[in-house]
């Protein structure tokens, strides 16, 4: 297996063997002032500017935008609250987490309506969370096909989306992407892992919902107990030809039957395994809502689920409910319920063992309660955080759709919460109404954010952490759940057909100005240190490297956007694969890391296939010299300027060849696309066959005028298209304009 590393300063090499340039902007900070300490005598009361996000929607359900401070009034238990500053905010837009952190740091008393980023320049964390321990088979079928559509045709353009599920089945696959084949691939391992009711086998049949209901008789019938509880108790003694004691038939107490314990017996076994299930599946949900907040701004999650049990008795469900909400209000995270059932009516399903024999209609009577009391937990979850429960819904892609768009902006009202409020064990009642629209409908969670994100508060460092190696630190880095971003890394992955099979090129890129530089010999100097994993897609190690890097500027008086580029090379077999690589700065200790998917086509198949696209600005004032390559600059971050000459390359492989000319017929358009509408789309053009002697490669090149395109973010999409074969393929990578 070939592998390649190497490092090298930004310099100008032909078009093939490009380097790539990145530059960064770093803003000087001045140092604050220190504040005189306070007199002794004066009293200290702590509060923080703590946020609401709020939604506001008219009768239709749409979010209603142009409110002002003084529509709003907030209370907090009880108590009107003056609102220290207000903004509307679009959810995943590039200024919303500016927009939050600066107003967690002070507060403000003019209403600042600041105009709002387009729609299509969102980038949102959207989490699916699937519980597959409440899930039958047949309704994950549909939930399987909603996903999908939902990837396919409604994940924004900049959004990234995961999957996943309470078992942890999907396993490697359960990560923040915008990798449709990754996403994929994670609708695919989803499998029920339960059936939607526990039964032990006995005589009459007993679910979940009727164990709960017994176990929460305090009696049989004769004494005011529960119809369901007599009548599991008269079929349990029938069956066992131990008939119910007289003094019992009564009325009259004598103390529990034998039937009565076992018919008891039998609902509290079934309901401590159902609480197993139960319990797991909340806490894995409360582990994927604690990991949201680690990201800044609003997050959507849904929990999608075919309904559970809040067992008070013997189960800690209700308890996890309430923390799991508490954490999602404090991060900024809206839950959706998902009934995965869509609409039902309750009854039993399909394989479910029921009792053919009970013609009384007491089975039948407490069946009708079943369904709501299965979506109670759901409703709280969605409730107590802002969001909805969406229930009896057959087309669940659309309801993903809707939530969604409705949660895309939000208002943001931020007031004083004492210290006492932030630190108290019961979260405070927050309550938001609208002055004088009473046409309109307010939708908040409960609690409170404090407007930063967890990733941005840093904890002190656990006892031996300062003792680790900077390998030991970097390795931590690379293995964590979220990329680092106190580095500016960037992250370019290319494969191409090499004699020794499909060959990957991961070329790392960081700016020198971001290092710590020491100057050595009137010479800047940075020591880094460089790492990287290749996983495959059930999490395995395929390929590995580190190294570290004495870096140098060439001279004193170097231009500020040099650039750093490590690249390194791995054959490896079709199939789908990520990047992570890592690059920590030994002097200042900080690291970047980035985190990235790509996938290995398999050429065996002989089917039209495309390279990764290599794209860059051709340098200015270099024309193209007959006989010789043009010189161009890539971006490992794929940012552009759009007054340069932009130009892109791949190769596709086994085309067909024509009947008449035994030559390939191909043609290619290129289109840029932003928020999944096309803003700029070139005519077909035909590939040139000259030069082409075999369709194992046949390159392809063309120029892209960037001028009319506004700063931004966009998705190049190249579609090929063999006129021989009548087939076409396409691969795209994302730009961003400056």
């Amino acid at each position: 297996m070939d592998r390649k590393l190497s490092s090298q300063r930004h310099t100008l090499v032909p078009l093939f063997l490009a380097s790539f340039a990145l530059a960064l902007h770093v803003a000087a900070q001045e140092p604050q002032k220190e504040k005189p300490p306070p007199p002794d005598d004066v009293i200290r009361v702590f509060t923080d500017v703590v946020q609401t996000d709020v939604m506001v929607f008219n009768k239709q359900g749409r979010f209603v935008n142009g409110l002002k401070r003084e529509d709003f009034a907030l209370r907090v238990n009880g108590q009107l609250q003056p609102i220290e500053f207000f903004d509307q905010v679009s959810a995943g837009s590039a200024s919303e987490e500016a927009k939050l952190s600066a107003r967690s740091a002070s507060s403000t008393n003019s209403s600042t309506n600041s105009s709002r980023p387009a729609s299509f320049d969102r980038g949102r964390p959207i989490f699916f969370y699937v519980d597959d321990f409440h899930l039958s088979a047949g309704d994950l079928i549909l939930l399987r096909k909603a996903l999908l559509k939902f990837i396919d045709d409604d994940l924004g353009q900049n959004d990234e989306a995961i999957i996943t599920s309470g078992s942890g089945q999907i396993g490697f696959l359960q990560q923040l992407t915008d990798n449709n084949a990754v996403l994929h691939a994670a609708v695919m391992r989803l499998k029920a892992q339960a059936p939607s009711f526990l039964s032990d086998g006995e005589q009459p049949p007993m679910n979940e919902h009727q164990a709960l209901v017994i176990d929460r008789s305090p009696a049989a019938m004769g004494s005011g107990g529960d119809p369901l509880l007599e009548y599991f108790i008269q079929r349990t003694s029938a069956d066992t030809g131990s008939p119910v004691p007289p003094i019992a038939a009564k009325g009259i107490s004598s103390g529990p039957s034998p039937a009565e314990l076992h018919v008891r017996a039998r609902a509290r076994a079934i309901l401590e395994q159902a609480a197993r299930f139960t319990e797991n599946s909340l806490a894995s949900f409360k582990s994927l809502v604690d990991s949201a907040g680690r990201l800044p701004g609003r997050k959507i999650v849904f929990f999608i689920s075919d309904g559970f049990y809040t067992d008070r008795r013997n189960s800690t469900a209700s308890q996890e409910i309430d923390q799991i909400t508490r954490k999602a209000s404090h991060s900024g995270s809206v839950i959706y319920s998902i009934d995965a059932r869509g609409l039902t009516t309750g009854q039993p399903l399909a394989g479910e063992p029921v009792d053919v024999t009970e013609m009384t209609g007491i089975v039948e009577r407490e069946q009708r309660n079943e369904l709501s009391e299965s979506r109670e937990g759901m409703t709280v979850l969605a409730v107590e955080t802002g969001g909805r429960a969406i229930f009896d819904k057959n087309v669940l892609d659309e309801g993903i759709a809707n939530a969604v768009r409705e949660t895309s902006a939000y208002y943001l009202l931020g007031w004083r919460a004492s210290h006492d409020i932030q630190i108290a064990d019961k979260p405070p009642r927050v309550e938001v109404s609208l002055l004088a629209r009473t046409d309109l409908s307010v939708r908040l969670g409960h609690g409170f954010s404090s407007g930063t994100s967890s990733a941005s508060s840093r904890k002190p460092a656990a006892s031996g952490e300062s003792q680790k190696s900077s390998e030991s630190k970097l390795r931590d880095a690379l293995i964590a759940i979220y990329p680092s971003k106190d580095l500016p890394v960037a992250l370019d992955l290319q494969y191409q057909r090499s004699d020794k099979g499909m060959m990957l090129t991961a070329s790392t890129q960081i700016p020198i100005d971001s290092l710590l530089l020491t100057t050595q010999d009137e010479k800047e100097k940075a020591i880094a240190d460089v790492a990287g994993f290749i996983y495959n897609d059930k999490g395995k190690v395929a390929q590995q490297f580190n190294r570290r890097m004495a870096l140098t500027r060439a001279t004193l008086n170097s231009m500020p956007d040099e650039t750093f580029t490590f690249k390194y090379q791995a054959a490896l077999t079709p199939g789908l694969y990520q990047v992570r690589v890592g690059i920590r700065d030994e002097q200042s200790g900080k690291t970047g890391t980035a985190h990235q998917w790509i996938e290995i086509p398999d050429l065996t198949s002989h089917k039209l296939a495309l390279s990764s696209l290599i794209a860059g600005e051709l340098v200015s004032g270099k024309e193209n010299v007959p006989g010789r390559s043009a010189l161009m600059i890539l971006h490992a971050n794929h940012r552009f300027r759009r007054d340069e000459v932009f130009r892109f390359l791949l190769d596709a492989y086994n085309a067909s060849l024509g009947p008449t000319n035994s030559k390939p017929d191909l043609v290619v358009q290129a289109q840029i696309l932003r928020d999944r509408q096309a803003v700029i789309t070139t005519p077909f053009q035909e590939v040139p066959r000259s030069d082409t002697s075999s369709t194992e490669r046949v390159s392809i090149t063309a120029d892209l005028p960037l001028t009319s395109l506004e700063t931004g973010r966009y998705l190049l999409r190249i579609t090929v298209i063999d006129r021989v074969a009548k087939t076409s393929a396409s691969t795209e990578m994302h730009l961003e304009i400056e």
